[in-house]
Parts: structure tokens; sequence; C-alpha cells
């Protein structure tokens, strides 16, 4: 066992009482689902405790009684690029790293930086619904390129984005792995995206925050690692989604162009908002830096609650299919077939089954008729929120 490991941080069967401390997923539910009482599978954090590292590194600096203005050490920076490299085999340097007060404060900026007011986007619904705020937020105009629904799974419409680059769209914002239909893209797949978006000129904001929860045998592709223009690729990451840290509010962007990177921070400094805090930087470095045996726990327990969900979907929910998810916590289930509209859909969830989960209008096109639910759960709970569902399908 690796040195300060023990097992109470990997007995991810055990349950964590999260009622009373300010938890989205559980005090949001009256208000979100008009039922306090539901089983909630919807926010995307899970109810595992983060890594045993984490946690000391909080404590720690809590115990130091000063709170003050915090910068970046070198140690955040170093345990970034060190586990880019040994995790994902991507060499970055400091110099194209800024910090960020979050993953989607990271995407506002970057619209408000490459793209004019009126100008196209590219989102490929369904997809992780802030994608299109912070575009239409900024002024800009979204264009869908939605993917396309195959018997193997979803895939890009790669003849509609060049369609939809033509148009004049400065920026594609990429999901990789997607949220939330679990995939993790192929590096020819990526490559095709790449080549369309070089020949229109088009900057691609590859978001990657799901980028280390991928399942055995899938491999996640650094989009900016696939091409030698410095310009053509600015990714999103953060520890956040990993290591189940998503409240610290902290995470990067790997901007390898400097005029790029000089335009970006004239935009956060116009925010006048600060991404660090003592916190959040002894998380961030911490998980980096010592996270990586948990994490390798972690993937196996959540491949074990797929695979569970998968088999009893398809024994036990009659009207209810998933494809298999190749990356992410994230289960895309798939209700049409049960013939219900989605407001419809929606009530029979929390009224029938007792359960709160994503609806997939909130995704965009592609969404009608679909529910997310959150895997990040001791299985005892996805357990018994399918048991719910079956006994709700009668």
């Amino acid at each position: 066992m690796p040195p300060h490991m023990d097992m109470t941080e990997l007995d991810f069967d055990r349950p964590i009482d999260r009622e009373g401390t300010a938890a989205v997923k559980w005090d949001a539910r009256l208000a979100q689902f008009g039922d306090p009482g539901v089983l909630p599978l919807w926010v995307a954090d899970m109810d595992l405790p983060a890594p045993a590292a984490v946690t000391r590194a909080l404590a720690a600096r809590a115990a130091h009684p000063v709170y003050g203005y915090t910068l970046f050490p070198d140690a955040l920076f170093s345990a970034l690029a060190d586990w880019m490299r040994e995790r994902h085999g991507w060499v970055i340097e400091r110099d194209w790293v800024i910090m960020a007060p979050g993953v989607v404060p990271s995407l506002a900026a970057v619209v408000q930086a490459l793209t004019e007011p009126g100008e196209g986007v590219i989102v490929q619904p369904p997809v992780y619904a802030p994608f299109f705020s912070v575009v239409r937020a900024n002024g800009r105009r979204v264009v869908e390129n939605p993917l396309r629904a195959t018997p193997e799974g979803y895939a890009f419409d790669l003849d509609h984005l060049e369609h939809c680059a033509a148009t004049g769209a400065r920026l594609l914002i990429l999901c990789s792995p997607h949220n939330p239909v679990g995939r993790v893209w192929r590096a020819d797949e990526l490559t095709a995206l790449l080549e369309i978006a070089r020949r229109h000129r088009m900057v691609v904001l590859s978001d990657e925050i799901h980028h280390d929860l991928c399942f055995p045998g899938e491999v996640h592709h650094p989009l900016a690692r696939l091409t030698d223009e410095p310009a053509a690729v600015i990714t999103a990451a953060a520890p956040s989604k990993t290591f189940n840290i998503p409240g610290l509010g902290l995470s990067a962007l790997i901007c390898p162009d400097p005029t790029q990177r000089r335009t970006l921070r004239r935009v956060f400094d116009t925010f006048h908002v600060s991404a660090s805090n003592p916190f959040s930087v002894a998380g961030f470095t911490a998980a980096y830096r010592e996270g990586g045996p948990w994490l390798d726990a972690l993937l196996r327990y959540l491949a074990g609650n797929r695979d569970l969900a998968l088999d009893f979907i398809a024994a036990r929910l009659p009207g209810i299919t998933a494809i298999r998810p190749e990356g992410t916590y994230l289960l895309w289930l798939d209700c049409r077939e049960l013939g219900l509209d989605d407001t419809a859909l929606h009530a029979f969830f929390i009224e029938r089954a007792g359960l709160g989960l994503s609806p997939g209008t909130l995704f965009g096109t592609g969404g009608s008729g679909h529910m997310r639910l959150n895997l990040g759960a001791p299985r005892a709970v996805i357990q018994q929120a399918l048991e719910q569902l079956a006994a709700a399908l009668g």
C-alpha cells in the first residue's frame, strides 16, 4: 500500500451523510425537485470520500491561523505538469498555465477573449448545459453540431461540423471525455475534428475536466497533444471531478500560444476575481501529487457500479436502455420507449421512483426522452436507486 494511504479512504461502500453540509446535491432537493426526500443522483459530484492526502493537506493548512491572500507556488505547477506527463503523456510548460476559479468561468473567459459579440461558437449537444449559457450570456451565437446517435454509441457528425465551421464560427467547445454520453474520443476522431478546425482557422476549446475518469481499456487523448500548432487548442483541466473536490473551485487553462495567453489574462483581469485561496491551492497540489493510487481504486469501483447498472437495466428495466459509457461517472439513460413526454418523464422519476436525476432536456438537442444518472455513490445506493426504478415501472 502506498505511503500515507489507509484502507478507510478506499472504503467507497461506506455511506457518508452529506445532509446539512450545504451540499447542492442533497440540500437543494426541495428547490430542485419539489421533494426533499428523493434519492439524489443528479449534480456531478460523488458521494464518495476524497483522497485522504487532500484532507490532510487541507487540515494542515487550516492549522495555520492566517488565511490571507495566496499566490500559486511552484509546487502546484509541478504537480500539474508531472500528472499530465505521467498520466497522459503530455508535456506542458509552466508558462502555458493560467489558473482560474473553475472550468465554467474559464470557458466564459475564452469565449470573451477569442470571439466578438454576435460571432458563432460551435457546441456539440447533447452536452453540459453551461456550454450554451457561456456563449449566449456573452452575446455570442450558439451554432449546434449535434452528435450522431448510432447503435455503437455517439459519434461526431464531421460533415455537419464542416458546414458549421464554414459559417464563420471562430471557436468550437469540445467536451472530452463527453458529458453526458460518456464517450472517450479516439485519437482518429479527434484528429479529424482538428483538421476541420485547421482548415477554417477555428480554435478548439477542449474541456477535459473528466480526463482522468476513463474506464479500463479506454485512453484519454489530450487534444493539444495531437497538434503541433500552439494556437489550435486551449485546454481546460482541473482535479475537481477526478478527486471529488469541485467545491474548492480551482482549475487551469493550458494555453501554449503566447498571444492567446496575453488576451486571456486581460479578460481575467476585468473580472477582478482571484482564483486563489489557501485551501484550493493545498487541495489542488495534494490531489495531483499524491492522489494516483486513490484514483486507480476509484476507477475500479466506478466500473463495478457501471456494470451493475447496465446489467440491471438490461434485465429489469423495460423501456429504458443505456449505452455503455467509456468514461465519466455519468450514465445516459434512453427512456423514449416509455412513451412519456419530457415533463411526464421528469415527474415519473421524482414521484413514482423517488429519484432526483438530471433531465436530458438540460443538455440540448438530442436530450429529449433521456435522463442522466450519477454513478458516483456507494454501490448500495446505486442498487437502491435501480430497485426503486424497477418498482416504479411495475
